[in-house]
């Protein structure tokens, strides 16, 4: 028989052969005018219904829906002599029944790795076996998985997604199964430095813009296309349900699968099933309404990326992206209120990768009304903490004892100080939870403490309602030694910080500039003999070289640089004895100022009272602490530099 064109008309579906059809066949609503020999000699369970039918004596005819679709049709066909009713857990469905009707039929029916796995369980459910038919359709199914869709990745990942409408017979005849395995296994095998990192937050023009430099190909092309074509699978793989998707992960990470490979898969399957994980989401496509999970599912999918994460850093190279993404996984978890232990979970992850935040990570809202600040400070707080602890095993795995400041340490440091300047000005943030998050750090983590010294100041100046002691208790945080010299100015006329601070400041202060006067008073008088002995040996030299006139006019003009830079040196001495002097002259002045007051106060004098009072200690030589004297004398300074 020669098969026509098969056509569908609305719910009915018919095969055009010339012939008239003699059985019908309703799947989900669907009726299919066909004729007996074609599914007969293909399906034996087709045979075996068909067989049942004609054997009745009492057969329900049904003709009124048929002749309407005649009349409508203005076609003029035979009464149907059978009518079967195939029960709604065919798998696939009416469209994968039309596929089978055809391959009965012999039109040519082109396989995908979309459609084969609904046709291999309509061919099971139809029992198109090789030995009732050769070349049937099950064995042509089972040929076309073996040796096409289990060999490719993107194949095996859509093979498993149609999967999802045929569970129960895919799950029977093992086809979800070596979908798993086929897709764990490729990814097992795969280099993770081909991927490239599959989540970028912009847009695909600026990577396309430096494809060429100055009209030449680089090879960036070929990583964008390995990193295209790795996007692709991973998109591929952020289509599939969830439990095929947590049985997927399961596998791969039974198989030892690269943890960056498994991190990119999480990363791609939570940005397209959990919507507001990137905060600029302008340059992304975002999921329709229709499509968004309801709150719970949103819940259950967030738990199970949490959960599945590797508990290794991410790599240098992608460790900033990934950062970024844990962040906004843990804005998501206090929206959709996540269990503590998932919370913690993921916070301990970010922990171990605090380094490679930015600023703009850790402002988290807080979501809890709980909580009166703005931003979620005791969650930054339990990060750190995260951090420092796992800093301190490192350091503890390490033979050596090692003081020296590692460079995640001082990153993170830089990080808390412009932390605690963005939140200092929120009017509900106390003193204590301040001060608490101020000295968690080791003082390995500042190398200055001028950025902890804005934050103070920022602090102050938004809480100027807090008493004096709460004012010193955060003052307390600041180590006065490492604070550079534009800082110390700063903070002597800063009119916010509490006497007690402004002391140790320009205690402080002066320390720094008696060493400095110190250091060079030396250098100074050192350079002179230097020069004299270079003097002599030049003399030297140019006395045993009288008769060379190359020598005797380099030797001239060696000895003209070495006056000029001696002249110099000598100026600045005799600038340094000036302020050496006039700094000695304010001492005495300030001694006599303290024996009269010893004389006139209590017992313990002025010095006593001042150190019981502001708990420093001075040593023999007092300074001069006056600002305006202090600014007056670095004016004369630059005066006499210019001059």
């Amino acid at each position: 028989m020669a098969a026509g064109k098969p056509t569908s008309k609305g719910q009915a579906w018919f095969c055009t052969t010339g012939l008239p059809s003699d059985i019908v066949i309703e799947v989900d609503e669907m009726s299919f005018h066909l004729h007996k020999f074609p599914l007969m000699s293909k399906s034996r369970k087709l045979h075996q219904l068909i067989t049942e039918q004609e054997n009745k004596p009492t057969m329900a005819w049904k003709q009124e829906k048929e002749t309407e679709i005649e009349e409508e049709e203005g076609e003029e066909e035979e009464e149907a002599t059978c009518h079967i009713s195939i029960p709604e857990d065919f798998p696939g469905g009416s469209e994968t029944f039309e596929m089978v009707a055809k391959f009965c039929y012999g039109v040519k029916m082109e396989l995908s790795s979309s459609n084969v796995a609904p046709l291999r369980c309509a061919g099971e459910y139809l029992e198109m076996t090789e030995e009732f038919a050769e070349d049937n359709l099950i064995s042509k199914t089972e040929r076309f998985l073996s040796q096409s869709v289990f060999k490719s990745l993107k194949d095996s990942i859509r093979a498993l997604k149609s999967c999802e409408n045929v569970v129960s017979s895919a799950e029977s005849l093992g086809i979800i199964r070596r979908c798993i395995d086929s897709i764990a296994l490729r990814a097992s095998s795969a280099d993770p430095a081909l991927f490239g990192w599959p989540v970028t937050e912009g847009g695909g023009s600026s990577a396309s813009n430096q494809n060429l430099w100055n009209g030449i190909e680089t090879n960036l092309r070929r990583k964008n296309g390995r990193t295209s074509e790795s996007q692709s699978w991973f998109e591929d793989l952020s289509q599939l349900n969830l439990p095929f998707f947590k049985r997927l992960i399961a596998e791969m990470k039974s198989r030892d699968v690269s943890g960056e490979i498994i991190e990119s898969c999480l990363m791609f399957y939570a940005k397209k099933h959990i919507p507001g994980i990137w905060r600029s989401g302008s340059s992304r496509k975002q999921s329709s309404p229709s499509t968004i999970p309801s709150e719970s599912e949103q819940r259950e999918l967030l738990e199970t990326v949490i959960a599945n994460l590797p508990l290794q850093k991410s790599s240098s190279a992608t460790s900033t992206t990934s950062t970024r993404f844990l962040f906004g996984l843990l804005r998501a978890a206090n929206i959709l209120n996540a269990s503590e232990s998932c919370r913690s979970a993921l916070e301990m992850k970010i922990g171990s990768q605090l380094d490679q935040a930015t600023l703009d990570d850790l402002l988290i809202p807080s979501y809890s009304y709980l909580n009166e600040t703005l931003y979620d400070v005791n969650c930054v707080e339990r990060i750190l903490g995260y951090f420092l602890d796992g800093l301190q095993s490192e350091e503890n795995r390490e033979t050596t004892t090692s003081t020296s400041r590692s460079p995640p340490l001082m990153l993170v440091g830089k990080l808390i100080d412009g932390y605690l300047s963005e939140i200092a000005s929120d009017a509900n943030l106390k003193p204590e939870k301040f001060y608490n998050l101020a000295i968690s750090l080791p003082n390995q983590a500042r190398l200055f403490d001028d950025g902890l010294y804005r934050a103070v100041d920022i602090y102050l100046k938004a809480h100027s309602w807090i008493p004096e002691a709460e004012r010193e208790k955060i003052c307390g945080v600041l180590d006065c030694q490492k604070l550079t010299l534009e800082a110390c100015t700063h903070a002597a006329q800063n009119e916010r910080l509490p006497l007690r601070a402004v002391v140790q400041v320009l205690f402080f202060e002066q320390l720094q500039l008696r060493h400095a006067i110190a250091g060079t008073l030396l250098s100074a008088e050192g350079a002179p003999q230097e020069a004299g002995r270079a003097s002599g040996i030049r003399q030297e030299e140019e006395t045993e070289g009288e008769g060379e006139g190359e020598g005797e006019g380099s030797g001239s003009a060696t000895w003209r640089v070495a006056v000029r830079e001696n002249q110099v040196l000598r100026l600045d001495m005799d600038s340094m004895r000036t302020r050496v002097h006039q700094l000695e002259r304010e001492c005495s002045t300030m001694k006599k100022v303290i024996e009269n007051i010893d004389k006139k106060g209590p017992a313990g004098g002025w010095k006593g009272s001042l150190t019981r009072k502001f708990g420093c200690k001075f040593k023999t030589q007092v300074c001069d602490s006056h600002e305006q004297t202090v600014v007056d004398a670095r004016k004369a300074r630059q005066h006499h530099h210019r001059q």
